[in-house]
């Protein structure tokens, strides 16, 4: 186990936080040329994994990314079900595609995703295609985290919360007024995101032949997750543990939301202060192969 300061931390690169693991996932592609109801689809499968966001390609090149923020964005301009077939992934996509490489400093990455407003970028494998890096997984280093920080001690958030008839248009827009992927429904343990309402929408482009304005759709035609309610104070290493077994995570321990951003957020906040002796679980690698040194 090896010490390490705030800014040990975030000078950390993400082979050296990821030794093993860094490309043990294939991005998930999809042709410029496909419609937007392809990726619709093919979101509502992947957000909220290790994947998040598909990466937009043009003869294996990638030449951008595609989640639920674009996603939702341009739904909001162009509502009518025939945008989901006449315009294809190109038009919609967020052309400037993060890339980084196992030199690319924790901090660095946390400055793009900031700027970009998506917690996604790619890094090209051994076999010459490409590997995802999403907040998700960053739940790997909080697992490794050993330090006095506990849930309560997270930075606090206003939660944005919705009754549950509203329509999609007033769902999405108080998304992207309050910059949050997910809304909690009143004073439940319901939650609606990015994912399921592009999981309705998919259902709704097949099945509801009838329905031609999708931001008319009352939002409880959609399906709700539960958010995972936390009863303890966990150490925030536990807490890590808890959201990285979970298929979509996300908790809520008294008033406090953690999603896996939040994760980030904590790892690479300069106003969280340590009590005690932080220490990252690293074990022992080569510089130049990765492997483990015994």
């Amino acid at each position: 186990m090896e010490s390490v300061s705030k800014e040990g931390l975030l000078e950390l690169t993400l082979g050296e936080l990821f030794p093993e693991t860094l490309t043990d996932t294939n991005c998930v592609f999809v042709d410029k040329e496909r419609e937007v109801w392809v990726a619709t689809e093919m979101c509502a499968q992947y957000l909220e994994s290790t994947i998040d966001a598909l990466v937009v390609q043009d003869n294996g090149k990638p030449i951008g990314i595609a989640g639920g923020y674009d996603l939702l964005d341009h739904l909001r301009k162009n509502p009518l079900r025939d945008f989901q077939y006449q315009h294809k992934i190109q038009d919609i996509m967020f052309r400037d595609v993060p890339q980084v490489s196992k030199q690319t400093k924790f901090k660095d990455l946390m400055d793009t995703w900031k700027n970009s407003r998506r917690a996604f970028a790619v890094i090209p494998d051994e076999s010459g295609s490409y590997s995802p890096i999403s907040a998700r997984k960053m739940l790997e280093v909080g697992k490794k985290f050993k330090t006095d920080l506990s849930v309560s001690s997270m930075p606090k958030k206003k939660i944005i919360t919705f009754q549950g008839d509203e329509p999609l248009k007033e769902i999405i827009d108080l998304m992207f007024n309050n910059k949050t992927r997910k809304l909690l429904l009143g004073t439940s343990n319901q939650f609606i995101s990015d994912r399921t309402i592009l999981e309705g929408l998919s259902r709704i482009t097949k099945f509801q032949k009838d329905v031609d304005n999708f931001l008319d759709v009352p939002i409880n035609k959609f399906t709700f997750d539960h958010i995972k309610v936390i009863t303890e104070d966990l150490p925030f290493d536990k807490l890590c543990s808890v959201m990285d077994r979970m298929e979509h995570p996300y908790v809520i321990y008294k008033d406090i939301v953690v999603s896996p951003w939040d994760v980030c957020l904590t790892l690479s906040s300069e106003d969280i202060q340590l009590s005690g002796e932080a220490k990252l679980e690293m074990k022992n690698t080569c510089p130049h192969c990765g492997k483990n040194i015994d």
